[in-house]
């Protein structure tokens, strides 16, 4: 075999190409896999930040708000309104054992609550100690409201995060002082620092939480109640009770059961459907352009693998020939192509955890915009089965060169 300058500048130049080509191709490896699980811990992370948004309510409560009719029925005129009464509370825990929790709420709005020279506006809530099934506290400080307050009509109150911070700038615990709402002074009993988005008459950070029963009192509703809360026992769908509940409210207060506008139902059930539905889209969506652009990438390595073995058939043919077995080949070849996946897909990884973290510290609020390592380990293995695949074509072609033709080739 005779060398000179020329054919040194080939093979050099062969070499840069090749190089080249292992480059780029790894680089569409490590593209698809960062996307995979960039888009995998963003995901994650987006889900978890409106976890924290409806942190702490439950997602299997009905809201019944009375209102205007917009049929006429049995002699009554449309455009009627009606009342939800405390009566309407044991009627609904009698005719429909399903419910876990029924629960008023009497709502005050335009209020200012005061302490020393602090003042700040709030929304007075008059619930049922039962609410916090419903909206769960975070008790800061203190303690919830309980059977004994609103048996007794006790004039006591929880208060929320912004109240707290309005009215006790310099912190320490609250609970035992009174506050002034009106012409009535309320003994604080718990601080709650619930910050969920999601609320029913208001936000829980300015909510002056009382009983009920005083509530009723002070601002004189008799009977009647503003809203019904529901949840239903565990097992149990509150689309599939929403229904009844309807008929039964219809046929007390003497509307028609098909008119929807005469009570309105907030079915959290749903919204929280919804946005499970919306995520697994998502994650769905995530997948398909990840493992195709993953997909791509490999076959980005099949094709470099198919050149290197055209360009290696003079070294394939002499192994064959001084006894090489095929599996030996075989074997060679695709374990380059894994090794090509792997470094790549490696990079990949460690440069979507890298970017994944970057966004955590930036959110500020916990919340873990990140992949498991189960799932790291998923993608590696994944990774290497496509490199495997992606090998296996040049391998069986490297296989079928025979050590006559590669030595007449060169």
């Amino acid at each position: 075999m005779r060398f000179d300058i020329d054919s040194l500048r080939e093979t050099a130049d062969s070499l840069t190409r090749n190089r080249r080509r292992t480059i780029l191709t790894g680089f569409g490896v490590f593209w698809g896999l960062f996307m995979l699980l960039f888009m995998i811990g963003g995901g994650q992370g987006l889900k978890g930040v409106l976890e924290k948004n409806f942190g702490g309510f439950a997602s299997n409560t009905m809201v019944l708000i009375s209102s205007n009719t917009s049929k006429p029925y049995k002699g009554l005129p449309e455009g009627r309104y009606w009342n939800l009464t405390n009566t309407d509370i044991d009627r609904l825990k009698m005719m429909v054992p399903e419910l876990d929790v029924v629960s008023p709420m009497i709502s005050g709005w335009g209020n200012k609550v005061e302490y020393g020279d602090n003042s700040t506006d709030v929304n007075i809530k008059g619930v049922h100690s039962e609410y916090q099934k419903i909206e769960q506290p975070k008790m800061r400080y203190g303690r919830y409201l309980n059977e004994t307050d609103i048996r007794l009509e006790r004039k006591v109150c929880v208060i929320g995060k912004r109240i707290y911070q309005a009215l006790f700038p310099d912190g320490g615990d609250p609970c035992g002082k009174f506050v002034k709402a009106g012409d009535l002074y309320f003994q604080i009993v718990g601080v709650d620092f619930n910050t969920s988005n999601i609320s029913i008459n208001g936000d829980a950070s300015r909510a002056l939480i009382i009983p009920v029963s005083l509530a009723a009192r002070i601002f004189n509703r008799g009977n009647n109640i503003d809203i019904i809360c529901v949840t239903a026992k565990g097992g149990v769908h509150t689309s599939i009770l929403e229904p009844r509940i309807r008929s039964i409210m219809a046929r007390q207060h003497i509307f028609d059961p098909e008119d929807n506008e005469a009570m309105m139902i907030l079915n959290t059930e749903e919204i929280f459907m919804i946005i499970d539905n919306l995520f697994r889209g998502l994650n769905f969506l995530i997948w398909l352009v990840g493992l195709g652009t993953l997909l791509a990438g490999c076959i980005g390595v099949s094709n470099i693998m198919m050149v290197t073995v055209k360009e290696r058939t003079t070294e394939i043919g002499i192994r064959r020939a001084i006894g090489a077995m095929p599996g030996e080949i075989l074997t060679q070849i695709i374990t380059e192509s894994i090794a090509l996946t792997l470094a790549a897909g490696s990079a990949g990884i460690v440069f979507a955890v890298m970017l994944l973290n970057i966004f955590e510290k930036a959110v500020k609020d916990g919340t873990a915009f990140q992949i498991s390592f189960h799932t790291a380990i998923v993608a590696a293995l994944l990774l290497a089965a496509l490199g495997a695949l992606a090998g296996l074509a040049p391998a069986l072609r490297a296989m079928a060169v025979k050590p006559v033709d590669a030595m007449r080739d060169e």
